[in-house]
């Protein structure tokens, strides 16, 4: 794969994005335009990758089932009977047909509408009606058990629905724990578990035309605040930032040291009661690499994941939970939560004639990648070197 890459690019091009900040350039215009690179890419990335596919929230009950696209591999995820999230390839076993094309509930099995071929939620197959002929459900030649659905690699963390399609990824445990140690310094494991999905002003997506990786260049970097943000900016002034960069490469992006969260009538959010008291006014946004955009906050905490549709359209799902049940759907803080949706609804719409824009201007055949701010831009060029790395197998992340 290494070779078929430097086909599609010059290989000069990839290394020089590995530079350090003051001689690097950023990924060059091939990764955001049409053409052979994003089948380089799904397969380094997205299926090598552990990748956020949706929240274990929106199937709350057992049998409860949606289907994903994923840069168009179709995908099923379930929560079985046992109350455990599932995903399968969404591809029935005997001819090939997608077996669910909407979300459902469903009683006791999955059943491929083109011959009836059932499967429990566990993937196995369970029903082959006139196998064998005419009212003859079995075959002494056919063994049920090799055909089972094929399950990908797959956890819940934080709510986020996670997939390894390859397998080839570490270990999920290992793979999250650097920036889990990161964050060990702000909350508990407890605080965790009590994080709940506000069922009104919980979620709102945004579509945007252009490729998914604009959106967390931008989101890595806070250099942008007063030109962009100018309302945020007025109380979380760029200077009160500072950048974050997560080794091994797999994580980047900003905290600020003056959260303050400002309601009508004064009203506050209740706060997770682990919270460490010396960091009472920190708050971190983080793009956890490839497409999730996490922010932990001591009153609240969002995933903000991408769905990349195309080289140059992206849906932006953004979800938010609240400390514990009253604060995410009782009445007593329901102003503030539309408050608070209001807030970040606004700040991304802001984003996105911004990388949009930066989707236009990589038409042009002079452009070279761009160069970075060394001093403001070293997250955006963190993420950059692991994409690169990600697709060349070469390790950048040391310049």
């Amino acid at each position: 794969m290494e070779k078929e890459i430097y086909k599609i690019i010059d290989k000069e091009k990839l290394n020089i994005v590995g530079e350090s900040i003051e001689n690097a350039h950023g990924l060059p215009n091939e990764c955001y335009l049409n053409g052979p690179y994003t089948n380089i890419e799904r397969k380094k990335i997205f299926e090598d990758k552990w990748v956020t596919i949706g929240v274990a929230s929106s199937i709350p009950n057992p049998g409860d089932t949606k289907p994903f696209d994923l840069l168009g591999i179709p995908l099923i995820i379930i929560r079985d009977k046992k109350n455990q999230v599932r995903v399968f390839h969404n591809v029935c076993s005997h001819r090939g047909y997608k077996l669910i094309n909407e979300s459902c509930s469903l009683k006791n099995v999955l059943r491929c509408p083109y011959h009836s071929w059932s499967y429990d939620f566990e993937g196995n197959l369970i029903a082959t009606p006139h196998l064998g002929g005419i009212n003859k459900n079995e075959h002494v030649d056919f063994d049920k058990s090799k055909s089972k659905l094929k399950e990908v690699s797959s956890t819940v963390w934080l709510d986020l629905i996670m997939v390894n399609i390859s397998g080839n990824e570490l270990p999920f445990e290992e793979y999250i724990k650097p920036l889990e140690e990161r964050w060990a310094d702000f909350w508990t494991k407890e605080d965790q578990a009590m994080i709940s999905h506000a069922e009104d002003y919980g979620y709102f997506l945004l579509e945007a035309k252009c490729n998914w990786k604009f959106a967390i260049e931008n989101y890595c970097e806070s250099y942008h605040l007063p030109f962009v943000h100018p309302g945020l900016n007025a109380y979380s002034k760029i200077d009160d930032h500072y950048h974050i960069q997560g080794l091994p490469n797999r994580f980047a992006g900003q905290g600020t040291v003056v959260y303050d969260p400002r309601f009508k009538n004064d009203k506050k959010f209740p706060t997770f009661p682990g919270w460490s008291k010396e960091k009472e006014k920190h708050a971190e946004y983080v793009a956890l690499f490839p497409n999730v955009m996490l922010g932990i906050h001591k009153d609240h905490y969002y995933a903000y994941w991408l769905e990349p549709v195309s080289h140059d359209f992206t849906r932006e799902h953004m979800e938010i939970y609240y400390v514990g049940e009253e604060a995410a759907r009782g009445n007593t803080y329901k102003s503030l939560r539309k408050q608070n949706f209001e807030q970040w609804h606004s700040i991304q719409s802001e984003d996105l004639s911004i990388i949009e824009g930066m989707q236009q201007g990589r038409n042009s055949p002079v452009y070279n990648g761009g160069n970075f701010s060394p001093v403001l831009d070293n997250p955006t060029h963190h993420f950059n070197k692991w994409v690169a790395t990600s697709l060349t197998d070469n390790d950048f992340s040391t310049n």
